[in-house]
């Protein structure tokens, strides 16, 4: 075999690991662009380090361990990534105001093509799902990076405690005392968007749902969107750190500060596991329509709970494969593939 042939044939393997190690250090990191960063830096190591590899594990395994030490030297600095809700109480409509904070505080959101790979186990799809969605993302971030590393291998990835001491170079006992912490914490942290139940695919409620809401937003329909609303909703708007509760602030802040998003046109992503939107409002300089946000829903019982509006276009739009504008032809429905 030629140097060049052995060279395709490594590039290959490695890159049948990139979707699911993204996953992994997404959920390590909290960012969307750290993660695709640890993922490079992951495989740049494998490729310049394989001699060494002797095959005592398997090529995933230790691609998850220099993934792991990359995510954990990336975590020495202490940043926890965390939502609005997080950081700050909910804000009174009258109280409203819009304080932006660095791109850093922010829990990140992510398509679920970049970090989700296709498995045939339906409840094996789930679990994944369920692990990258914005209340579960925002819980791992109160966990110490180890602490991290240990719950998201052996309750998500469903890794033995052996498989991950070994990983880790620790012992067992530490593993799964490590996990015993971590669930404890897990489990005081339940909270805002922890109950979000998003069947795979939507069943028929859910898509009807997200169908009212589409028609309701676009056509800016207040009373429309308020019967679709969770009377305890919560909108969010990183990288602003107001947040707000209730139908009623809700609408009332889209009918005046948010005003300008009347008009807007939905595309609809899949994004953290969770059905979302992309978002153009209306350009008066260019015409068409101009990206805005990209809106993540959750929702619980017929009713949306939570929606997420993530502001920073430029960074956004480009990861979700989104154009940067909109003509009004292609605002039309059925003009506009969903974005992936």
């Amino acid at each position: 075999m030629t140097d060049s042939t052995m060279t395709a044939d490594l590039d290959v393997r490695l890159e049948k690991h990139r979707v699911e190690l993204t996953g992994y250090c997404y959920r390590m990191l909290g960012s969307s662009f750290e993660a695709e960063d640890a993922v490079q830096d992951t495989m740049v190591r494998a490729w310049r380090n394989y001699e060494k590899f002797e095959g005592r594990s398997s090529l995933r395994s230790w691609l998850y361990r220099i993934a792991t030490n990359v995510c954990l030297d990336m975590l020495t600095a202490g940043n926890k990534r965390a939502r609005p809700m997080d950081l700050t109480d909910s804000t009174p409509l009258a109280q409203a105001a819009l304080s932006p904070r660095p791109d850093h505080t922010w829990l990140e959101p992510m398509p679920d093509a970049r970090i989700l790979p296709t498995v045939e186990d339906p409840a094996e799809a789930a679990v994944a799902k369920e692990s990258v969605r914005l209340a579960f993302m925002a819980a791992l971030q109160q966990l110490p990076p180890k602490q991290r590393a240990v719950l998201i291998l052996r309750e998500v990835l469903a890794w033995k405690a052996s498989e991950v001491a070994e990983l880790l170079d620790t012992t067992v006992a530490s593993v799964n005392s490590a996990l015993q912490r971590a669930r404890a914490t897990l489990a005081e942290r339940e909270g805002h968007g922890a109950d979000a139940k998003v069947s795979d695919p939507l069943d028929e409620e859910q898509q009807k749902l997200l169908d009212r809401y589409m028609a309701a937003f676009e056509g800016y329909d207040m009373t429309a969107l308020t019967a679709l609303l969770h009377e305890d909703a919560i909108m969010t708007m990183p990288p602003f750190d107001l947040w707000l509760t209730g139908h009623d602030d809700i609408t009332g802040f889209m009918t005046t500060l948010g005003s300008a998003c009347e008009g807007s046109r939905l595309v609809p992503v899949q994004v953290n596991g969770l059905p979302g939107f992309a978002q153009y409002k209306p350009d008066p300089e260019a015409g068409g329509y101009t990206p805005w946000a990209v809106q993540v829903l959750e929702i619980s019982e017929g009713r949306l709970t939570g929606f997420h509006f993530f502001l920073d276009t430029k960074r956004w739009f480009p990861l979700f494969g989104l154009p940067l504008h909109l003509d009004a032809l292609e605002a039309e429905p059925d003009q506009v593939e969903e974005g992936v």
